[in-house]
């Protein structure tokens, strides 16, 4: 009995000593202990370092585990953003300061309690070329207090994402290359699965979910074996599929050289003679940003090594090797609006092609001002979308498709119909941080989307009692339909638009 007694006091004293068991803001992860910053009615825990500094030579590596710190570490404040070449309104960027050495996620959750939710990890847009998870408009909290867990991340970016050379290849010898900001999205979702339960998250359970270069990013996930079984859902906002692509090391179909070659004449344009990767890494960080990056449309972004990104995404999806789980994906009524004269040049800009030249393309639409508000943005993103939900589909696994067609009426003369990612602050329920001034229409669109897909995350259906019915996605072109009236279940109203586009395929 006396042993007894002094067992217990010794684990009462530990106890009272252990900021963890008395303070319910304190989450223990494999690295040390976090305190959160309450606000917004949850928890947010920010700036937890997920990989090691990308920096000196472990710059254009695959990412490092985190060390380990001792003490309580704040974490009521987010980290650098990763380092980019872009002017700073917190609108998607987040706020500098900017830096390399910024591999940093952020979770929202409602408590600490071993609950089990749901967990959405988001991926921010911004071309592959800037951006960040502690844009204002990414805040978590809203979704968190419908009862999932949040994760918000950063990734490299630019030429520090999505590079290659010869000498990085050689140094590699068979390892990871020039996909280091796919291997970050990678090494975060690892992190979940190691760490989420500490903050009421079930690493069981979590859904992938990111818009434009994000949503391109979700569907390279769902291609790469490094991700596999990372995550159960994926959801897919404006996220292309057809976008142009460049191979590590072979030319493409559109005669952009390889990555290799690509990453060789960067390299000598910069005046730098590379004999070993010491040089290569020797390049100041200023140097790489000035230079500048190409789109995402004209070959930037993540590569196609044959491993990390093994193919593209619509090869991956009509093979079947994408990964089978719930997938949600859509677009916006009027991504990329041209002004009328100068839809030939937004065109050929975009996509190397003239109107004139897409003749069965342009007569689906009602009028010439409607073609030059959606053309481009259907043919970059609302056709894929169909397209991949249809190959999706077709493999037996639940499937979702969505236009969104909001349209506040701050801006409802300047548009016509939903700009490009101007449904994020409606998906974050973020209207506070919109771009344009917001109604109280707006508010209520806002809180459907934020059902929807909390909905989806906790169990791969957006459906649920209080919201009009999303169809399931199959051979009838069955959407659900965002309108300043509500959502809208039906059948796809653009048919024959998405079958002239997918025309210019060899599909």
């Amino acid at each position: 009995m006396k042993r007894l007694l002094i067992a217990l006091a010794v684990l009462a004293s530990a106890c009272a000593n252990d900021p963890t068991r008395s303070d319910p803001t304190i989450a223990v992860v494999e690295t040390g202990q976090l305190k959160a910053l309450q606000a917004k009615g949850v928890l947010a825990f920010k700036g937890i370092p997920y990989a090691a500094p990308p920096v000196g030579a472990m710059r254009w590596k695959a990412p490092a585990r985190a060390a380990k710190w001792d003490g309580v570490k704040d974490a009521s404040a987010y980290g650098p953003i990763c380092a980019q070449k872009m002017p700073n309104p917190d609108n998607g960027i987040g706020q500098y300061p900017a830096s390399e050495d910024c591999l940093t996620l952020n979770v929202f959750t409602q408590d600490l309690s071993w609950a089990k939710r749901p967990v959405m990890v988001w991926i921010h847009g911004g071309g592959f070329v800037n951006g960040s998870g502690s844009a204002e408009l990414y805040d978590g909290s809203q979704l968190a207090k419908r009862g999932v867990v949040v994760v918000t991340i950063n990734y490299r970016l630019g030429r520090f994402g999505s590079f290659a050379h010869p000498l990085l290849t050689k140094e590699a010898a068979g390892g990871p290359v020039a996909n280091y900001g796919m291997l970050d999205m990678v090494a975060s979702l690892e992190w979940v699965k190691r760490n989420i339960a500490a903050f009421g998250g079930d690493a069981g359970n979590v859904t992938i979910f990111g818009e434009s270069a994000g949503g391109m990013a979700v569907q390279k996930l769902m291609t790469s074996p490094n991700a596999r079984g990372l995550f159960h859902k994926a959801m897919v906002q404006s996220g292309a599929g057809r976008e142009n692509v460049v191979y590590l090391d072979k030319p493409n179909a559109r005669g952009l050289p390889s990555a290799e070659n690509d990453g060789e004449t960067f390299v000598k344009s910069l005046g730098v003679t590379a004999a070993n990767t010491g040089d290569l890494r020797a390049i100041s960080a200023d140097a790489i940003i000035a230079a500048g990056d190409p789109s995402t449309f004209a070959g930037g972004g993540p590569i196609i090594d044959g491993k990390i990104i093994p193919m593209t995404v619509v090869e991956a999806f009509k093979a079947g090797k994408e990964a089978q789980v719930p997938y949600l994906v859509g677009y916006n009524s009027a991504e990329f609006p041209s002004k009328l004269e100068d839809v030939d040049g937004s065109l050929t800009r975009t996509l190397g092609a003239k109107a004139a030249d897409l003749p069965n393309v342009t007569s689906t639409y009602p009028d010439k001002e409607t073609m030059a508000a959606q053309i481009v943005g259907d043919i970059i993103f609302g056709e894929p979308a169909r397209y991949l939900a249809g190959l999706h589909a077709a493999h037996g696994q639940p499937t979702y498709l969505y236009r969104f067609d909001v349209i506040s009426p701050s801006v409802a003369g300047r548009w016509k119909g939903t700009a490009h990612a101007q449904e994020r602050q409606y998906v974050f329920d973020t209207l506070h941080a919109s771009p344009f001034p917001t109604d109280a229409n707006d508010q209520v669109q806002a809180l459907h989307a934020v059902t929807y897909w909390t909905n989806f995350a906790k169990a791969g259906n957006p459906n649920g009692a209080g919201e009009p019915e999303w169809p399931r996605y199959d051979a009838s072109d069955n959407l659900l339909e965002f309108t300043n009236a509500g959502p809208v279940g039906k059948a796809s109203p653009h048919k024959a638009r998405w079958d002239a586009i997918a025309g210019r395929y060899a599909n």
